[in-house]
C-alpha cells in the first residue's frame, strides 16, 4: 500500500515531463529557435564573390584567360585579401600595392562581398607615397639566398660581388629561416615557397636560362650601380683579398702569371682569382 501511494504521483510526474517536452517541440517559439540556429549555420558556410585584376608582370603567374582582365573568385567569410591573392597563384612578395574599391589596403584586409580588387607589382618609377604599400621597406644590405635550382645564378651573382648563400642541401624550411633571420632576399623558382608568411623579401625567377636570370635580378633590384666584380669567392662566398703579384707566384699557371696584373685571394679556400674568361663572359652578358 505504501509503495503504491508513491508510485501513482511518480508516474504522473514522468508523464507531465514528457508532455511538456512534446509541447515545446510543437510550440512556435521552440520551432523558431531551431530555425534561427539553422540559418546561423548556413550563414557560416556562405561564400562571397570578389572581382580581381592583376597588373603588369603579375600576369605572368596567371592562366592566359585571366591575364590583363578582371575575373570573379569566391571566398569564405573571414578570408583576407592576401589569401585571395595567393590562392590565385601570386606570391605576396611580388605585390606592392592593393586597391579595394579604389582604396589602398594592407594584406590583412578582410574581404567583403562584391569587392573590386586591383593588385599591382613592385613600383620602381612611380611615386605612390601616401598609399598603403604592402611590400616591406628595402633591406639596408643586398644579400641573397637561393634555392637548389639556381646554382649557376649563384656563381654569377658572387662574381659580380653579391653575397649569395647556396647549398643543394637547403630544404624549404631552411631557406625560409635563413631569409628571415639573416634578412636575405630569397630567389627561387618555387612560388609555393614565396607564399610562406615568414618570407618578407623574395623574388620568383622567371627565366630558366642562367644568363637571362642574372639580367632579371639586376633589373628587378636595380643593382647595376652596386656591382663589385671579383670581390667574393665563387665557392666560399667570403670577401676576397687583393694580393700583390709576387705573392701568388707558383700558385697560378705561368701564362696566367705573365698575362695578368691583378689577382685576388680567398682566405678560406686559398683560391686565386684573376680577370680571365669568366670576366669576359660576364661583360658579354651584361652588355649584349
Amino acid at each position: 500500500m505504501i509503495l503504491w501511494q508513491y508510485a501513482i504521483p511518480l508516474k504522473n510526474l514522468v508523464l507531465n515531463k514528457i508532455f511538456a517536452i512534446l509541447q515545446f517541440y510543437r510550440c512556435p517559439q521552440g520551432a523558431e529557435s531551431f530555425a534561427v540556429e539553422d540559418r546561423k549555420g548556413a550563414n557560416e558556410h556562405k561564400t562571397g564573390l570578389a572581382h580581381i585584376r592583376f597588373y603588369e608582370e603579375l600576369n605572368f603567374f596567371l592562366a592566359k584567360e585571366k591575364r590583363k582582365s578582371s575575373f570573379t573568385v569566391e571566398f569564405h567569410p573571414g578570408d583576407t585579401v592576401k589569401a585571395l591573392i595567393e590562392s590565385s597563384g601570386i606570391p605576396h612578395t611580388e605585390v606592392d600595392l592593393i586597391l579595394v574599391n579604389g582604396k589602398s589596403v594592407s594584406f590583412d584586409y578582410t574581404l567583403m562581398d562584391q569587392d573590386r580588387i586591383s593588385v599591382y607589382p613592385v613600383f620602381e618609377s612611380f611615386d605612390i607615397t601616401g598609399l598603403t604599400r604592402v611590400r616591406p621597406v628595402p633591406l639596408r644590405e643586398i644579400k641573397f639566398v637561393l634555392d637548389v635550382h639556381l646554382g649557376r645564378l649563384t656563381k654569377s651573382l658572387r662574381l659580380l660581388g653579391f653575397d649569395s648563400l647556396y647549398a643543394n642541401s637547403y630544404d624549404d624550411h631552411t631557406l625560409s629561416q635563413i631569409s628571415w633571420q639573416e634578412k636575405r632576399i630569397l630567389l627561387t623558382r618555387d612560388t609555393g615557397l614565396l607564399k610562406r608568411k615568414i618570407i618578407t623579401h623574395g623574388y620568383y625567377i622567371r627565366s630558366r636560362h642562367p644568363g637571362e636570370q642574372l639580367i632579371e635580378v639586376i633589373k628587378r633590384f636595380d643593382l647595376a650601380g652596386l656591382l663589385k666584380p671579383f670581390s667574393i669567392c665563387l665557392v666560399c662566398n667570403v670577401p676576397l683579398v687583393i694580393v700583390r703579384k709576387n705573392k701568388i707566384a707558383g700558385k697560378v699557371p705561368p701564362f696566367v702569371y705573365k698575362r695578368y696584373r691583378l689577382f685576388s685571394f680567398c682566405p678560406d679556400c686559398e683560391r686565386v682569382y684573376w680577370r680571365g674568361s669568366h670576366w669576359e663572359h660576364m661583360l658579354t652578358i651584361l652588355n649584349p
